[in-house]
């Protein structure tokens, strides 16, 4: 599924062999782990020491991706088996992060446990743009590879949308008449950021957009230092825990997912940083695709909102189901990748979704969660 080549028989292509340069930008992870650690040179000495392991760790090479069913522009759909005559389900993932996430590993893959479950997943994989796609925005993504996946289909498929998918899944669901819709930690109103992210942000793109604008792009480099940023002392604690934990096989596939991905189109980033997180325009009705603004309200399909209490990347404030009585929430207690991965996902998300997407319009969930 990535949009990475596979090594040739004995050989190792360079996406493989340079874990050594992992977690990139490796010189601004340095710089963020000396800050952290200035009054605690034990936990320097451990994270250290979690960087060395996590960078030498045995890495398996992929699974074959699954085949390809449709294509439209740069963007392909691909097809997780389970039952050809069960309800299909079409996956969007973020711009940000490849979609590997809904399948990172064997018992670690809502994709598969959704085609066990006689399910027909189908992924969208947006590929990997190039300065040509500089024009690119967010609703030209919907416009010129969502929409089209969509209609090559021959029904409509069930949508689910994870992160900034979300976003996009939601536009889609106004434009085309799908069956259901299920968001997992998706932001909608922008507004719902707490101010100083979205402060930091604004000031981060200002320091960002001559560069990418020169390229065309932006590096997801970029990005993964803004993640840092969110929360630079749990970012630490996750080095300083590869350095005693037993089995490391789960978390350096996570990382790897974390450290790797495409850039954005220079258009699709400043829609990004400008048009959702400065200015609000889905929350505030004024974001358009297709010619046509985007009001959720007006979707007839049944909505599911899974909203995570603990998400620090977008927090519960942004949901739809805040502002739309029709989106039924879904609440857990998870972190924005746990929820989708984590240990706990399948009895919290997996499970849940499952039943919603079988039976969209009888079995609203909304049942109590551990916390």
């Amino acid at each position: 599924m990535s949009q990475y080549p596979a090594p040739e028989s004995g050989t190792l292509a360079p996406f493989y062999a340079a874990s050594q340069h992992r977690p990139r930008p490796l010189p601004l992870f340095l710089d963020l782990l000396r800050r952290e650690t200035v009054d605690a040179p034990d936990r320097l000495v451990r994270a250290l020491a979690g960087l060395r392991r996590y960078q030498q760790a045995d890495r398996p090479p992929p699974a074959p991706p699954a085949p390809i069913v449709a294509r439209a522009g740069r963007a392909v759909l691909r097809d997780y088996g389970g039952d050809r005559t069960g309800p299909a389900v079409l996956f969007v993932p973020s711009l940000i992060n490849p979609p590997s996430v809904l399948d990172l590993a064997p018992g670690r893959s809502l994709l598969h446990y959704l085609a066990d479950a006689g399910l027909r997943p189908l992924l969208l994989d947006w590929g990997t743009p190039t300065p040509s796609d500089a024009a690119q925005d967010i609703a030209a993504h919907v416009e010129t590879m969502l929409l089209p996946l969509i209609d090559a289909l021959d029904r409509p498929p069930a949508l689910v949308g994870y992160c900034l998918g979300g976003t996009m899944a939601i536009a889609a669901a106004a434009l085309r008449p799908v069956p259901a819709l299920a968001l997992i930690a998706t932001p909608w109103s922008f507004a719902g950021f707490p101010v100083q992210a979205r402060t930091d942000l604004a000031r981060l793109w200002t320091d960002l957009a001559p560069a990418a604008g020169r390229l065309g792009l932006l590096p997801m480099e970029a990005l993964q230092a803004l993640f840092w940023r969110l929360d630079p002392a749990r970012t630490v604690a996750r080095f300083e825990a590869f350095a005693s934990q037993a089995d490391i096989a789960d978390s350096v596939a996570l990382e790897d997912w974390a450290n790797d991905g495409p850039p954005i189109a220079l258009a699709a980033a400043r829609d990004l940083f400008e048009g959702l997180y400065r200015d609000d325009r889905p929350g505030t009705g004024r974001w358009s695709v297709a010619g046509r603004r985007i009001d959720p309200a007006a979707i007839p399909c049944p909505i599911l909102d899974i909203v995570s209490t603990r998400d620090r990347i977008v927090p519960a404030d942004t949901a739809l189901s805040t502002r739309l009585a029709s989106a039924v929430p879904h609440r857990l207690a998870l972190g924005h990748v746990g929820m989708v991965v984590g240990t706990r996902a399948r009895a919290q998300l997996w499970e849940p979704l499952r039943d919603w997407l079988l039976h969209p319009a009888t079995r609203l969930i909304e049942r109590p969660q551990p916390i």
